[in-house]
Parts: C-alpha cells; sequence; structure tokens
C-alpha cells in the first residue's frame, strides 16, 4: 500500500492524524520514533535550518532535495508544505510531480502571492480565488497517484476576512482539493466556524505562540479536523537546546553540565543507523 493510500484510510476512518513538523532526516526519524502517524514536512522550518526566513527564498529543487531526505529517512507518510507552488499554474503542475517523485503522501498549497510570508506573519498579499483554483487544478492533474492529497490553503482571514475565507475554502474545494487548510484562525470561535461550514477533511495548524488558540487534539477531533500539523515546535526547541549547550560549552570548555539533557553516544549512533551499515558493509566485504 502506498504512504498515500494510507493517509487516505485513515482520514477515511475519522482519524485525527497529528503530524508533528520536521525540518530533515533526524527530525523525521524522530517523530517516527516518538509514535506518530505522519510527518509534515514544514518549509518554513526548512528554510530557517539554512539561516533564511520564511519568505520563499529557497528555489524548488533546494526544497524537493531536502523533503527527499526526509521521506527516505521514514516509514511514515510525509505531508509536505509546497508554498505557493513556486509560480504559475504550470509551475505549480512541475513542483508537484517533483514532490511525488520525493514520496511525499501529500502537500498543500497556498493561495498567497509570490514571495509567500509564514502563515502568521502580517502584511500578506493573496493572488485572485480563480488563479488559486487554476493551480489546484493543475496540482491535480499532476499528480502521478491519484491517492496523493492535494491540500488547499487559504490565507484570507489575515487580508480578507473569515468570511472571504470561507468562501475561498469553497471555491478551492469545488476546484479539486482534497483537504482544506484556512489558515491562522484567531479565536475558538473562528475554529469552530470553519469546521462547521466546510465540509469534508480539513488540516488546521496549531503551534506555541501563533495567532490560533491551541486546542487539544480530542476537541478538533470532534469538530471533525482530520490532520494537525504543529510545524516548528520541534525545531523551536532544538534551538533552545543548542543556546544552552553553547553556552555550557562557552562558560566551561565542554558540555559536561548539559549531560542530563543529550543523548548518549550510543543512543544517537542507534538512531542514525550505524550498526545495521556496518553489517552491510561486512557482507560485502565477504
Amino acid at each position: 500500500m502506498s504512504k498515500a493510500r494510507l493517509l487516505r484510510q485513515r482520514i477515511a476512518a475519522g482519524e485525527t492524524i497529528v503530524a508533528p513538523g520536521a525540518y530533515d532526516g533526524l527530525s523525521a526519524r524522530l517523530v517516527a520514533q516518538a509514535g506518530f502517524q505522519a510527518v509534515y514536512a514544514s518549509g518554513g522550518a526548512i528554510s530557517r535550518s539554512t539561516a533564511l526566513p520564511d519568505l520563499g527564498l529557497l528555489s524548488v529543487s533546494r526544497i524537493i532535495e531536502r523533503i527527499t531526505e526526509i521521506c527516505d529517512a521514514t516509514g511514515l507518510p510525509v505531508i509536505a508544505d509546497a508554498d505557493t507552488g513556486y509560480g504559475n499554474a504550470l509551475n505549480t503542475h512541475v513542483a508537484v510531480r517533483g514532490f511525488a517523485r520525493a514520496g511525499v503522501a501529500g502537500l498543500h498549497l497556498e493561495d498567497q502571492d509570490f514571495p509567500k510570508r509564514c502563515g502568521h506573519l502580517d502584511n500578506k498579499a493573496l493572488i485572485p480565488a480563480r488563479e488559486m483554483a487554476g493551480k489546484l487544478r493543475a496540482a491535480c492533474d499532476a499528480r502521478p497517484d491519484p491517492d496523493l492529497l492535494i491540500i488547499a490553503r487559504t490565507d484570507a482571514i489575515a487580508v480578507e476576512g473569515i468570511d472571504a475565507a470561507l468562501d475561498r475554502a469553497r471555491a478551492y474545494r469545488d476546484a479539486g482539493a482534497d483537504v482544506i487548510f484556512v489558515e491562522a484562525p484567531r479565536s475558538l470561535a473562528e475554529i469552530e466556524r470553519i469546521a462547521r461550514e466546510i465540509p469534508g477533511p480539513k488540516l488546521i495548524n496549531m503551534f506555541h505562540g501563533g495567532k490560533t488558540p491551541l486546542v487539544p487534539a480530542a476537541e478538533l477531533q470532534a469538530m471533525g479536523y482530520a490532520i494537525v500539523i504543529i510545524p516548528s515546535d520541534l525545531q523551536r526547541a532544538a534551538i533552545r537546546a543548542m543556546q544552552d549547550t553553547l553556552a555550557a560549552i562557552a562558560r566551561d570548555g565542554h558540555a559536561m553540565a548539559m549531560e542530563e539533557r543529550m543523548v548518549s553516544f550510543k543512543d544517537r549512533e542507534a538512531l542514525v543507523g550505524t550498526e545495521d551499515w556496518l553489517r552491510r558493509d561486512a557482507t560485502y566485504a565477504a
């Protein structure tokens, strides 16, 4: 069974899939080891891992290269951030083919004008809904596997308000989107309204410090949300851990003070499968 089919079956069964955000193969593997059912390949976290902001500054080829690493590192379905499709409908067609070759089970496209901004930043601009509908049709036509989830994201709440966002969401579903993602609802009432007024599977973004209030996954499931992504919390935790470790090294000349907060040498090597690779190498040598 393909990962895309598996993801669709879980959604059809009424499960709410919580997908923490990964930005490289190692973080994706940690998500799998923690027992989650899917990985979210966060475009913002991937961009920040190169020391660039989430402003659409990385090329589609660089993003696909990293997405491939994430898909190769885990057997879980990967839901990827495809930003704006990296151009017009034809660019979107090419991008979807590339993401599919990388191995994703689903991807979302957004209706921001290029260059895009992080969904929880201000001063965003949108393309016309009709243009976005064309991109979604191009994405559906491009997918080599009909099970590949096409997720339509609208950032209209911050620009045009909740009513316009819901209108766009309906138009995007009519254009062929499998899942609707209304980004950055600002209150529980808006979260509930989106769930109530938009039929079919929906995705919601939950992360600490954003514009959207945090709601437990069980409550989101009761409302009808099929996918919950947590894009940046793993990366933010890793940044703080590295800052604390660097402070210890600067103070002491080593990181012994951080011993309880670091994995062991052995556990690190187990995570990347060093022994398995060495055994494989030995069989080739024999």
